[in-house]
């Protein structure tokens, strides 16, 4: 039997009358795909659904992806020191990542671009070699050195530092797919792009859209969670998503801005529910460098509905912040 967690708000919604007919579209995104199940009003064709919300992706590809040459975060990438003019929505990702860089004293870092190529999750691919101590202290990073002039649209390059925002991006192009949905006048849908999920309204029957939380492999949980997102965005990661091997041991994606190498603190995975899908991404990275136990303590600080699955006495367990735990029916 599955665990259930429900917004307060759904009860509602439940009430609503349905309106529109039932589309189901998707496409790719950031080397995954997005998809959609969404009710439309009568009169929408389902090209017109899919075509908003593939440009309103296309667009946050086009600003945001190092693993595009041509993009505007490639461009910042490779400026000289100065000032380098960018898009509205590449101001607003990265001023909402330095802000949570700020609320977390570090954990969430979007500068790390450097050190992540070092380890061999950039464009570049994998590493041949795990990158020597001097080479990962001389790599350009740390949050406190980029500037933002909000009002002219600029960031301040200090030299030689990349931006990474693949911790926050995804998120934020599920955002941006739900506000293209809305623009049409969608008010019950779904939105995925690769394990990051929006929902909003509920479906024809009036029951919500129901996700289930993924468990990392060799975790059996007693009873699945599965989560009502109404109103709600829920954001996974995982250490097993993302890894290399060298010598015969294994090192996660996920960088620890103050040791500059892939977390060891335990945490196996987290999950963020949130209003903002860009919000929920961008914690689940810092809370799982925070650790097990401050992050838990942060997220009960804030709280944010947080779930940990951490490595404990030779196995995994669950841990729930309080603001998740009282989610669940």
């Amino acid at each position: 039997m599955a665990r259930i967690a429900i917004p307060l708000a759904l009860s509602r919604e439940r009430a609503r009358p349905r309106e529109g007919r039932l589309v189901r579209c998707s496409g790719p995104t950031m080397g995954v795909a997005w998809t959609i199940s969404a009710l439309v009003p009568d009169g929408l064709a389902e090209a017109e659904v899919g075509a908003a919300v593939q440009a309103a992706v296309d667009e946050v590809v086009r600003q945001m992806s190092d693993w595009e040459a041509a993009s505007d975060l490639s461009r910042f990438n490779a400026a000289s020191p100065g000032w380098v003019e960018v898009p509205p929505g590449l101001l607003h990702v990265v001023q909402a990542g330095l802000s949570l860089a700020e609320a977390t004293d570090g954990a969430f870092d979007p500068t790390l671009g450097r050190l992540v190529g070092l380890w061999g999750f950039g464009p570049a691919g994998p590493a041949a070699d795990l990158p020597a101590d001097a080479t990962l202290a001389g790599a350009p990073a740390g949050w406190r050195q980029v500037e933002l002039d909000l009002a002219g649209r600029r960031i301040r390059q200090p030299g030689g530092l990349a931006l990474d925002l693949s911790g926050i991006a995804k998120g934020y192009g599920v955002d941006q797919a739900a506000q293209a949905l809305e623009a049409l006048g969608v008010r019950d849908y779904l939105v995925e792009i690769g394990g990051e999920l929006r929902g909003a309204g509920v479906k024809s029957s009036g029951e919500p859209w129901f996700v289930e939380i993924e468990p990392p492999p060799g975790f059996a949980a007693d009873e699945p969670i599965l989560v009502a997102l109404h109103e709600l965005s829920i954001a996974t990661s995982g250490e097993w998503r993302r890894a290399v091997d060298h010598g015969g041991r294994r090192y996660g994606h996920t960088l620890d801005p103050a040791t500059r190498r892939p977390l060891d603190n335990g945490v196996e995975q987290v999950t963020v529910l949130h209003a903002e899908c860009m919000q929920a991404d961008a914690l689940c990275t810092a809370l799982a460098v925070m650790g097990p136990v401050a992050g838990l303590a942060f997220a009960d600080a804030e709280g944010l509905a947080a779930l940990f699955v951490v490595r404990e006495g030779g196995g995994l367990a669950e841990r729930q912040s309080r603001a998740f735990a009282a989610m669940l029916d």
